[in-house]
């Protein structure tokens, strides 16, 4: 049975760092590209950051570059997203996805496999 796992949700200030893990005990984790999305209260989910299946490519939302890295070690099944210089309105949900498929990243609707999801909450 396939189960994907956050962590390292949490409350932080503005400008500070926090760092997601995403442990995927069952998939057969080198074959699945892997992506970070989130959920803030009254909006769709949204893509963040996605990685291949090697980790040599990474993709991330506009409003997350340069602030946020997406990485992945495949002898330990488990996928990281590093926040830095954290804002408010990056407050959500944040998902860890599995998607066999290379391909469109970016679409929610795409991935196989989710994880149950961590809050993050920026205060100002």
């Amino acid at each position: 049975q396939v189960q994907l796992v956050e962590s390292g949700g949490g409350l932080v200030q503005a400008v500070g760092s926090l760092r997601l893990s995403c442990s995927a005990p069952g998939l057969p984790f080198s074959t699945y590209a892997m992506g970070w999305l989130r959920q803030a209260p009254g909006k769709e989910r949204e893509f963040v950051a996605a990685t291949s299946r090697n980790g040599g490519s990474t993709f991330y939302a506009d409003s997350v570059k340069g602030r946020f890295t997406i990485s992945r070690d495949n002898a330990k099944n488990t996928a990281y997203l590093q926040m830095n210089s954290l804002k408010p309105e990056d407050t959500a949900v944040y998902y860890c996805a599995a998607k066999i498929s290379t391909l469109y990243f970016g679409d929610a609707g795409r991935y196989d496999y989710w994880g149950q999801g961590t809050q993050v909450t920026v205060s100002s």
